[in-house]
């Protein structure tokens, strides 16, 4: 998420509120795709225009946590 739309309190100059809480990364999980469609599902059940939430889930892989992810 664009770091100018999060609502919640950022704990990490890295990531989003929703992504990184507590001192650590919320999504303990190694598959990339998987995190991508969970993503994808929450944006939408927030709301967020389908087009608006693919986009998002797309710049996902570029975040830090993802950089050596493969994406199939």
């Amino acid at each position: 998420m664009p770091f100018s739309q999060d609502t919640g309190k950022r704990e990490s100059d890295r990531y989003c509120s929703k992504c990184f809480s507590g001192g650590k990364l919320t999504y303990s999980g190694t598959d990339l795709k998987l995190f991508q469609e969970k993503s994808y599902q929450g944006m939408r059940d927030s709301g967020m225009n389908p087009l608006k939430a693919k986009f998002f889930a797309f710049l996902i892989q570029f975040a830090p946590r993802w950089k050596n992810a493969k994406v199939k």
